[in-house]
């Protein structure tokens, strides 16, 4: 039986979600670290590893803005040769890039996500994942998230992000940690 072909999409993983960024995200540090400790193993692995940069040219945007320092991937999750960068300019990783054809032409069978924003842009690529009919692990301590109000209550970012990995899970994702992704990569 032929082993499914898998990529890893890190989503978003750049510099103004952290300390000192124009958008700091409540756990995007320990994200971080999560999402360098995934790239180590899938790198030893050999599999395939897909960066989302998401990307303003608006100048008046108040992040993310091209060719600002906020924009760059993070050093926790710097490119190597090889790996392609897709950048968007929606909080879906597919609508108007080439991820599709990435996935397509490298015969990727199966997904793992992790990234930022967990009900942004790791939520909108998740879910036309899902629709594209590839199965989908979603790692949950490597993605982060910011407070969020809506009609004069706040939703704290634990709550943000819990409610967003309850909906992709019920939505038919693997909702894992980082240790039981790499258990599962090392036949624990």
């Amino acid at each position: 039986m032929l082993m499914p072909k898998r990529a890893l999409i890190i989503v978003d993983c750049q510099n103004d979600y952290f300390p000192g960024g124009a958008c700091p995200l409540a756990g995007q540090v320990e994200a971080g670290k999560n999402i360098a400790r995934l790239l180590e193993v899938v790198r030893d692995n050999d599999e395939n590893v897909i960066h989302l940069q998401h990307m303003y040219k608006d100048k008046s945007e108040p992040y993310l803005v091209e060719g600002s320092p906020g924009v760059e991937i993070n050093e926790c999750a710097k490119p190597v040769d090889g790996e392609p960068v897709v950048v968007k300019n929606y909080m879906n990783g597919y609508k108007d890039t080439n991820l599709q054809q990435i996935l397509v032409e490298a015969g990727i069978d199966e997904i793992v996500m992790c990234g930022s924003m967990s009900q942004n842009c790791v939520n909108a690529t998740a879910r036309q994942t899902l629709d594209l009919g590839y199965p989908l692990t979603i790692i949950y301590d490597a993605c982060a998230t910011e407070d969020l109000e809506f009609n004069g209550v706040k939703v704290p970012a634990d709550h943000v992000h819990t409610a967003m990995m309850a909906s992709l899970r019920f939505a038919h994702s693997n909702v894992i940690s980082t240790d039981e992704f790499l258990d599962t990569v090392n036949g624990a």
